[in-house]
């Protein structure tokens, strides 16, 4: 073999061993997903996905466990004591405990910064129905943006899968999620029979939305996450009790060990940290504010 064909070869083993060029990251949300909701309602959809990679049903929300402060955990790597997002009622102008890094609009630093600044050609989407989810991140940051009203999901869907779509051949993220679980929650209980219909609806159109992105060969290159933000007792959250303070939480991709259910030390805070290492960073790419930590026993 001559020289030219001895250094064809070693470019398509280092391509090969680099796995797919481009990364794509999803990020499924599920507001009010409880581990006890988890273990109990049938969801064959989401089963099936997270067989493929790395489950934990331990996680821990930070506290409070409400809404606003553990969604923006997930998406900045970081605690309310940190990102200064305390309750659902925080803006950006209005707010008791200033963080303790902001970008120049006054919003803490996020997964969706770091990848504008970090990875080249990243494109990056945001899909959510409840109106005040978007407060605590800078736009900016985002190619898409898209509320859908009276907590229904259905447009979003489609539209991330048109993104993921129109992006495929480069590196994305695209945040997906809905409220409707934690609604029901709310409404009729945790636990309750339409608190687990909420979840089975949430189960079947996840399991459409996949069979979409298999039918156009996007599904087996992808990163997924399936991530909440607390549970719930009663009709209520915001306590320390474990029905609130233990939800599910999952990867799986190509980089991704096949473990299925592990006994991971793992908080919200911690995504944002697998995230940025599915995309190749260092620590010295994120912003030294960050406090997560990346779980050990994830990737292969």
């Amino acid at each position: 073999m001559n020289i030219s064909k001895l250094l064809l070869s070693a470019a398509v083993l280092l391509i090969a061993l680099a796995g797919p060029a481009q990364k794509r990251v999803v990020l499924i949300g599920l507001d009010g997903f409880s581990a006890e909701g988890y273990n109990s309602i049938r969801h064959p959809n989401i089963d099936k996905l997270v067989s493929e990679g790395v489950l934990s049903t331990t996680t821990r929300p930070v506290m409070p466990s409400v809404t606003l402060p553990n969604w923006t955990s997930h998406l900045t790597g970081s605690g309310p004591e940190e990102h200064g997002v305390t309750g659902n009622d925080w803006t950006v102008t209005r707010h008791p405990l200033e963080a303790i890094d902001k970008d120049a609009a006054g919003y803490y630093p996020s997964i969706f910064k770091v990848l504008k600044e970090k990875v080249p050609g990243v494109k990056t989407a945001f899909y959510y129905n409840w109106a005040e989810l978007i407060n605590s991140m800078n736009k900016q940051y985002m190619d898409e943006v898209s509320f859908q009203y009276n907590d229904r999901y259905d447009s979003n869907y489609a539209k991330a899968f048109d993104f993921i779509a129109a992006n495929k051949n480069k590196p994305s993220l695209t945040f997906l999620y809905s409220v409707h679980t934690d609604h029901a929650g709310h409404g009729y209980g945790w636990m309750s029979p339409q608190y687990i219909s909420a979840v089975e609806a949430a189960d079947s159109a996840i399991g459409a939305f996949l069979d979409r992105l298999k039918a156009a060969n996007l599904y087996k290159d992808t990163y997924f996450f399936l991530i909440t933000d607390h549970g719930g007792k009663a009709k209520g959250h915001g306590g320390t009790s474990m029905q609130e303070m233990q939800v599910p939480w999952a990867v799986t991709g190509p980089r991704i060990k096949k473990t299925g259910l592990s006994r991971l030390y793992n908080s919200n805070k911690n995504t944002s940290l697998v995230i940025a290492k599915i995309f190749g960073l260092r620590q010295k790419d994120l912003p030294k504010s960050w406090t997560g930590t990346l779980p050990e026993g994830i990737f292969k």
